[in-house]
């Protein structure tokens, strides 16, 4: 065991094959002690080292019920603290770069949550009339916000789902951070778009009336994930335009417009399970993260299928993308010397309210 930690200064101007050796080296060290997640959006040179592969909330489960003192996930800063929430006292999350976080999590805070919370207080009793439902896709202290006011999180699998356990227990859901993953699940529920009104968290009341709060069956906090903005109508148009025989499915992540033109809606896991079990020679556009699409239209190559990529502008998740395999040889070598660097580690009130909130999810899930 080295007296001090390893730098990753050392590391950043390592080639990413030197880093493959030394992640691998690493690795059968470590054995069962560690285990590495990729989410579906990682890049290649990082997911190819995962022990699993998946969405946030299936890596979370998987690593809780593995025997690995060390968890490392290569996702974003919110996905970390899930694994920390929901894994066992003595099983440590670490996120391989601190700066990897996601945009969508960060339009939403607790401060501006709770200033929604209090003002929506001077026109309803939001704890008796409103479950606050809040996207995985979010930090822990929403998660606990969640927890202490009887709501909820959901995932972009099970959203449907969550809505309508809500909706048994108060009449109103407010839902965030991502305004398109709850407009999209309520329409298909029969909710109309009237009825569905955004909080605009830059203004006083959101922006919004006392009618309007009221009237409205969801509020909808006005954030998106940066990519699933990039799809836009006209790009699913000027596509069959050409291959008029293409499927085309999109995540609830997209716009209201780009979903409504799509033949099948559905979270990462759905869009891969649809297109992997679709009939040899088919042709999809897919309205989700680059590297997802590329990595399934190369796994689809020998069935005959095209997949494409919904928009013509490369569209990849940034903060996903800080997650190289110089942090990860950094974090496994630290590991191998008997050192943690980057733990995520959930404040224990605000994990104890979380995990409320998640286990009220998992037991409908």
């Amino acid at each position: 065991m080295s007296a001090t930690a390893l730098a990753i200064q050392d590391y950043a101007l390592l080639e990413d094959e030197e880093c493959d050796t030394l992640i691998a080296a690493a690795k059968e060290k470590l054995g069962s002690r560690c285990v590495i997640l990729g989410h579906h959006y990682q890049r290649d040179e990082v997911f190819k080292h995962a022990d699993y592969s998946g969405d946030s909330l299936k890596l979370s489960r998987n690593a809780a019920a593995s025997e690995a003192e060390y968890i490392v996930f290569c996702g974003v800063h919110f996905m970390a603290e899930v694994a920390d929430i929901l894994s066992r006292p003595d099983q440590i999350s670490i996120l391989p770069d601190l700066a990897a976080g996601c945009s969508m999590a960060d339009m939403a805070n607790v401060i501006k949550v709770n200033k929604c919370w209090k003002e929506l207080s001077s026109v309803l009793d939001p704890d008796s009339m409103v479950t606050p439902v809040t996207y995985i896709n979010s930090a822990a202290d929403l998660k606990a916000f969640c927890g202490e006011h009887g709501g909820i999180v959901c995932t972009s699998s099970n959203a449907q789902k969550i809505l309508e356990w809500s909706f048994a227990r108060r009449e109103k859901v407010l839902f965030f951070p991502d305004q398109h993953l709850g407009r999209n699940t309520g329409y298909r529920m029969g909710i109309p778009l009237e009825e569905m009104v955004t909080w605009d968290f830059d203004k006083p009341m959101g922006g919004l009336t006392e009618e309007q709060i009221r009237n409205a069956k969801m509020i909808l906090w006005n954030g998106f994930c940066s990519v699933h903005q990039m799809f836009k109508p006209e790009h699913i148009d000027r596509f069959l335009e050409k291959y008029p025989e293409t499927h085309v499915i999109s995540h609830p992540e997209a716009s209201f417009e780009v979903c409504q033109k799509s033949e099948y809606i559905g979270s990462t896991e759905a869009i891969l399970k649809i297109v992997r079990e679709a009939e040899p020679g088919t042709r999809w556009l897919v309205a989700t993260e680059l590297n997802l699409v590329n990595r399934l239209n190369d796994e689809c190559k020998g069935q005959g299928k095209n997949v494409h990529f919904m928009s013509p502008t490369v569209c990849m998740c940034s903060t996903m993308f800080r997650t190289d395999p110089q942090h990860l040889a950094w974090v496994l070598e630290n590991l191998v010397a008997g050192h943690v660097v980057n733990r995520i580690a959930v404040p224990e009130r605000e994990s104890v309210l979380a995990k409320k909130a998640l286990d009220n999810m998992l037991s409908i899930h």
